[in-house]
């Protein structure tokens, strides 16, 4: 009997979690300007043991504040964590670092959804991308900032992406969850 490739059972991703330096202030940000629903908070958590780093891989004494759970249409949940620690690194990390990371939102028009940040005083970097040729053949993207610096893109391909004619696999996608 071989083994079998990857997690017994997988279905998905349930959530992504991150930490933001003011809760509330990305609560808002999330809710007023992406447009995600708020759900249940919790904490705060403090341990006076090592359970912080034995299960959270956290300076022993972090506080973990508060930590919000949202739900973003038809995506993923995020977790979002405020954090005080010790050894805290405040600075937001760029794609190019270590763990960088930026998180990518599908929109159905990308100048209404360009319109609306600019509206709500939201950093865009730069003008939308559009692809022309390769395997992202038909997909516009730009980059934003969150207030604190996270990094953000939408994305947009109503006409789906160059690799679809080379197979009839598909990346998700928000409008046919189950290609």
């Amino acid at each position: 009997m071989s083994a079998s490739k990857g997690l017994p059972g997988l279905r998905g991703t349930d959530h992504i979690g991150f930490t933001v330096p003011d809760l509330e202030e990305a609560v808002a940000f999330f809710v007023d300007v992406i447009g995600c629903e708020p759900f249940y908070e919790i904490g705060p958590f403090k341990f006076d043991d090592d359970w912080m780093t034995e299960r959270l891989n956290v300076h022993p004494r972090a506080v973990m504040k508060k930590l919000k759970f949202l739900r973003c249409a038809n995506g993923s949940n995020f977790e979002l964590f405020e954090y005080e620690s010790p050894d805290q690194n405040p600075k937001q990390p760029l794609n190019s670092d270590i763990g960088g990371h930026h998180l990518a939102f599908y929109v159905d028009d990308m100048d209404a959804a360009l319109e609306h940040l600019r509206a709500h005083n939201v950093r865009i970097l730069g003008e939308p991308t559009v692809r022309t040729d390769g395997p992202s053949a038909g997909q516009s993207w730009v980059y934003f900032l969150a207030p604190w610096g996270m990094q953000f893109e939408l994305v947009c391909f109503p006409d789906g992406k160059g690799y679809e004619k080379d197979t009839d696999r598909r990346l998700w996608h928000p409008v046919f969850p189950d290609q």
